[in-house]
């Protein structure tokens, strides 16, 4: 891996104490066991008592049906098998998947089977009954025999895997053996999106985050069934992917970040590793190459790139709206095109995002004739544009996708974009910023569309935020988290958790599940998970947290 500063993740040192966790749980999340006896070892501290109190509804996003059947139970034994479609290797990926994920904790071998499901197993069905659940719904009946999960399509197993991960008991998310029983409330769920995209973001550009810390975050947002990671590729203050042709980006561009630190980038192979396994995880990759301004990076790494000719030195602080690639350059549409050629082939997703935003350093004039040459590359090169709303002053074509980032609930280039037919992507920064400080004494964090609190996260509804926006335009939400003050796994979790759980249910769940009350209890009981993955998070006063 292309990186010099040590990969750790740092304990709470720059944090106050009173928001860091009582205790650091720091255990390597995705370790599996390679042989899996078909044994239980008690944890020591665990002599069989069944803590596991959680109703059917007790899930984050919250379900659109739920109906429980009081007092009886599934169970996970050592003999429980996953039943999986004969023949359907994607629904065989999600059972492997749901294996792996419960073996180090329980001991069960877990096998999957392809024949016919006995008592006791957990059924995992594709079939074309639950047409009207769509590609990422899915239908569970929890019974004292059985446990099932029906779908379309293996996204909506893996949809229902994640669901039936918080329906078990929380020491099922460790990565050591613990003691059950591992009971599953009964009933049944029939649950499916409000949205199709729904999304989180990591900024690896002000700050490097290796590929191990971003298979870490992905693990963390596939749990709350989000199905893309925007990663902010490039800005002033790094270039973080390998671009043949263009050996300085890396070696240079990308040989620092804030703070002045050493900076990194991921090789082709490595972005690769990346995309492969958020697809294991049902997320897609959305890469976005910021431009024309937030370029720094680039123009610090060639020279030519500059309309002065003359390359500017690296930038290592968090001011904006400063760089901006030279519009009347030939050389910089060569240099665009070779790089949206090299992003796209390496994406199989259908986004690539080109930023947009904050390019204060280029005339408007400059900016439409800029757009007006990259757009039409994106899609040459078979991939559907994806910007910050500022871009929408450029009128790309309608199957492009506007992302909302303000703090006001109307915007007339949204607006007439959505008109047009464009998409609109939600993320406003003064709600959906998980980068955001809580409140002003929060360590960690920025202040410039905050605070957010917990609340202020959760409490707007996505389908109507927008003046002159309908539901209808809405493709869905995300959350941002850039990475000015965020250097590590603990810094990252503490800023998303518990937000971005907020934002993805927003995303996920019907108006009409959508309750404060209900997700503040919710949320309040993923904390004892959390800890078993070592997670870390802001205790939200906001929040009733188990022994507050």
């Amino acid at each position: 891996m292309k990186r010099t500063r040590e990969s750790t993740r740092s304990p709470h040192s720059r944090l106050p104490a009173a928001l860091a966790l009582a205790t650091t749980v720091t255990l390597a999340c995705g370790t599996l066991a390679s042989a899996a006896p078909q044994t239980s070892a008690p944890h020591p501290e665990e002599h069989g008592a069944d803590k596991h109190t959680s109703a059917l509804s007790d899930v984050i996003p919250a379900p659109t049906s739920v109906e429980p059947d009081r007092g009886a139970k599934f169970r996970i034994k050592w003999h429980t098998g996953i039943h999986a479609p004969r023949g359907n290797a994607e629904a065989n990926r999600v059972a492997r998947y749901l294996q792996q994920r419960l073996r180090p904790s329980t001991r069960y071998g877990l096998l999957i089977n392809r024949g016919t499901p006995g008592r006791g197993d957990i059924v995992l069905s594709l079939d074309g009954s639950e047409q009207r659940l769509g590609e990422a719904g899915y239908r569970m009946n929890v019974d004292k025999k059985r446990l099932s999960i029906r779908a379309t399509s293996s996204e909506g197993l893996f949809n229902g895997v994640q669901t039936l991960r918080q329906l078990l008991p929380a020491k099922a998310e460790s990565d050591s053996p613990r003691h059950g029983p591992w009971k599953v409330p009964a009933g049944e769920i029939v649950d499916k999106p409000r949205f199709e995209h729904r999304s989180a973001m990591l900024d690896v550009a002000r700050h490097f985050f290796d590929v191990d810390q971003v298979k870490r975050y992905i693990d963390q947002i596939a749990q709350y069934k989000i199905n893309y990671l925007h990663l902010h590729l490039t800005d002033d203050q790094g270039w973080r992917i390998q671009i043949d042709g263009w050996p300085r980006l890396t070696s240079h561009g990308g040989s620092t970040e804030v703070g002045g630190g050493d900076g990194g980038y991921y090789t082709k192979r490595e972005y690769a590793e990346i995309v492969d396994y958020a697809a294991e995880n049902n997320v897609t990759i959305v890469p976005e190459i910021d431009m024309p301004g937030h370029t720094n990076a680039a123009l610090s790494s060639y020279a030519e790139l500059n309309c002065d000719g003359k390359a500017p030195p690296l930038y290592t602080g968090i001011e904006v709206g400063f760089s901006s690639l030279c519009v009347d350059k030939e050389v910089t549409y060569r240099f665009v095109d070779d790089v949206i050629r090299q992003v796209a082939a390496m994406t199989p997703g259908q986004y690539l995002h080109i930023g947009g935003d904050e390019a204060h350093s280029t005339t408007d004039e400059d900016y439409r004739k800029f757009m007006s040459e990259v757009l039409p590359m994106v899609e040459k090169h078979g991939k559907t544009p994806l910007g910050w709303h500022e871009y929408a002053q450029a009128e790309p074509s309608k199957s492009a996708m506007v992302q909302y980032w303000g703090t006001t609930r109307s915007n007339s280039e949204v607006a007439e974009a959505a008109d047009r037919g464009n998409d609109i992507l939600l993320s406003p920064a003064n709600k959906a910023y998980v980068d955001q400080k809580y409140n002003p004494d929060t360590e960690l964090g920025l202040d410039w569309a905050g605070p957010t609190t917990v609340r202020q996260a959760y409490d707007w509804n996505p389908g109507d935020f927008l003046e002159s926006v309908p539901d209808s335009a809405i493709a869905g939400v995300e959350a941002p988290l850039f990475s000015e003050t965020v250097t590590n796994s603990d810094e990252i979790e503490f800023m998303a958790f518990p937000r971005m759980p907020a934002i993805a249910e927003l995303g996920w769940s019907s108006p009409e599940e959508l309750d404060w009350s209900s997700f503040r209890r919710r949320l309040a009981g993923q904390a004892a998970s959390w800890q078993e993955q070592g997670i870390d998070f802001y205790r939200s006063e906001q929040v009733p947290w188990p022994g507050n």
